[in-house]
């Protein structure tokens, strides 16, 4: 009970600055956000995004969250590695982000950086493999099961420490846009309670 009470201390106590990165919607990111927003913790977001027309920066405009666009080549030049030092941030996550993390980030921050991929990796990772590609890929094969794997980032796409996965049946009667709305759900109940379970399990 002790424990439990200063675990709880140090996590309402402590301000998490989180980096959201994104290239879409930003759903996934506005569920996080909100997720924290929700409870009694103190967190600092800031959203980096490398698609001017992404629906993120409006939801990021709406939440009042700040939001940074950044093209591959200044991914590529360091830029950003050099952003997310100066951020420092307890974590960066990855979310319907999709550009490859440049080594020099994943260096500059060991475990510090999740991704949400949306199948049971190993199976249908790998580079090119995201959205509707893997879900369509999932029906072809005729799998009897999908679901979400959340991991680590390494140097290698999709192959990370797993952290979370679950899973949810595939029915024969299931199209790609069936399998890509199941899935879906997994992701926003799931995605912040493992960021949170991550942050408060590796806080020093």
């Amino acid at each position: 009970m002790i424990q439990n009470y200063f675990a709880k201390s140090h996590y309402l106590c402590h301000m998490y600055k989180i980096a959201i990165f994104a290239s879409g919607e930003g759903t996934n990111a506005e569920q996080i956000i909100r997720y924290f927003r929700g409870r009694e913790i103190s967190a600092h977001f800031l959203i980096i995004c490398n698609n001017p027309h992404a629906g993120i920066l409006l939801r990021a405009q709406q939440l009042h969250v700040p939001a940074e666009i950044f093209h591959k080549a200044q991914f590529d030049s360091g830029m950003v590695s050099a952003r997310m030092k100066d951020f420092n941030p307890d974590l960066i996550v990855l979310a319907g982000f999709l550009l490859k993390i440049p080594e020099d980030m994943i260096r500059s921050f060991p475990d510090r950086i999740l991704n949400i991929h949306p199948a049971l990796l190993p199976k249908f990772g790998g580079k090119g493999m995201y959205g509707m590609h893997v879900h369509r890929a999932v029906i072809e094969k005729g799998e009897k099961k999908t679901g979400i794997t959340i991991h680590l980032v390494n140097e290698h796409y999709d192959e990370g420490r797993i952290l979370f996965q679950q899973s949810v049946p595939v029915l024969s009667s299931d199209t790609a846009e069936d399998v890509s709305a199941k899935v879906r759900k997994l992701e926003l109940i799931h995605y912040p309670e493992t960021i949170l379970s991550y942050l408060i399990n590796t806080a020093k």
